[in-house]
């Protein structure tokens, strides 16, 4: 029974919240709903696509090892500018040094083979061509037997020193592979640039990748003489961003300082598409699209954080009608085949437009949004009033509702 009463208090205490509230506005509409209005001009429009991204130089070179051996001499350090061929350390030779010695003796050893199978090839030619004169001149003297042996030895001998041969070319590539590989103890930088990163201390022991390990980058070099900034642009913008348009990049190292840049690449495909993606739920598809800085002084490092607003499109004079006065409404025009069941309500971007203290819905084409208002293509003329806030009394408003204007904007020129 207790329940039962409070239950029916509830109800009660709900029921007279409801009435208060219907009542309020009821009684807001009778007196006039206080809005501010604004009167319809031109501007200059300016739409935007922000992004964030970080710096990197446009040529940047990662120098990894190709031999594993300790840096027996480091010879720049992190932040050097250097010049194209520039030796930058040196790692300890000891080791290559030794294996090209040994290829060497490798490949002397395979020539003297071939000079003794070469000797051993003009015996057996000289020996065949003493025979058949032999035989030449009195059969009886010469076997066929001791012709065919003959020729059967200087065969085999022709083979062995073609062998030879093929041992003296492997012995050479052996010597070529040892060079290289002692070659390689010394680095040189292969562009002009900035030792942007050094990952090694002389001393330490350098490593070569396997399939299973990347092996040691040893240094980063870049050349800062073009920056880029590297952005990310969500699915929806990307679309609308072209080659060559303009943008004003904030660099969080240069708070009060603005940068110049221009497009000059668009990802063709996302960073991380949904084929790569695991788990049930789908993450956020964006894309990459590269800036080009304006040569400036300042003094700008690869990875630093970047904001930037990528102008898209401009109006100049356009009309212009405030973001904040746009609404949505259902279509009351909007009209539906025979038999169509659907629930969905046709809905329409418009303003309430201002005729004395009166409101009535009035349907916009919008085009391009710049800071504070969208393009006007169709609906309004310049001098119209438009209700401009605030915007939760906007979207309570109705056809035919009383308003009190409290702050009209002048016609903007």
């Amino acid at each position: 029974m207790q329940t039962q009463k409070k239950v029916l208090v509830g109800i009660a205490i709900v029921a007279v919240l409801g009435l208060g509230a219907w009542l309020s506005i009821t009684q807001r509409r009778d007196q006039g709903i206080q809005v501010s209005t604004e009167v319809i001009g031109r501007h200059d429009l300016v739409e935007i696509v922000t992004a964030s991204g970080n710096i990197r130089a446009r040529r940047t070179v990662d120098i990894s090892s190709d031999v594993s051996a300790r840096v027996a001499e480091l010879l720049i350090d992190e932040g050097d500018d250097v010049r194209r061929g520039q030796t930058l350390l040196r790692l300890d030779p000891t080791q290559y040094q030794a294996s090209a010695a040994r290829s060497r003796a490798s490949l002397a050893q395979a020539q003297a083979q071939r000079a003794q199978q070469e000797a051993n090839l003009i015996r057996a030619q000289r020996d065949l061509d003493r025979l058949l004169s032999l035989r030449a001149r009195d059969s009886l003297l010469v076997s066929r037997q001791q012709i065919d042996d003959t020729r059967t030895t200087l065969d085999v001998t022709a083979s062995t020193l073609e062998s030879a041969e093929h041992g003296v070319a492997q012995a050479q590539a052996a010597v070529a592979e040892s060079d290289d590989q002692l070659s390689k103890t010394i680095f040189s930088s292969p562009i002009d640039g900035k030792v942007t990163r050094l990952n090694v201390e002389e001393g330490e022991t350098v490593i070569i990748g396997t399939m299973n390990n990347p092996g040691s980058l040893v240094l980063t070099i870049s050349d800062l003489s073009v920056i880029e900034v590297v952005v990310q642009v969500d699915e929806t913008d990307v679309s609308l961003i072209s080659l060559g348009d303009s943008a004003s990049i904030r660099i969080d190292a240069f708070p009060n300082r603005t940068f110049v840049g221009v497009v000059t690449e668009i990802g063709n495909s996302a960073i991380n598409p949904p084929s790569q993606q695991s788990g049930g739920q789908q993450a956020a598809i964006d894309f990459e699209v590269v800036l080009t800085l304006q040569q400036g002084d300042a003094l700008l490092r690869p990875d630093l954080s970047a904001t930037a607003d990528i102008v898209v499109e401009t109006r100049k004079r356009a009309l212009g009608v405030p973001i904040i006065a746009m609404t949505v409404r259902e279509d009351s025009t909007a009209a539906r085949t025979e038999g169509d069941s659907r629930d969905e309500i046709a809905e329409v971007e418009g303003v309430f437009l201002v005729h004395g203290d009166r409101v009535e819905f009035t349907a916009v084409e919008i085009g391009i949004a710049g800071q504070e208002y969208f393009e006007v293509l169709a609906g309004l003329s310049e001098g119209d009033t438009v209700v401009a806030g605030p915007y939760q009394r906007i979207r309570q408003l109705i056809n035919g509702d009383q308003i009190v204007a409290t702050d009209e904007s002048p016609t903007a020129n």
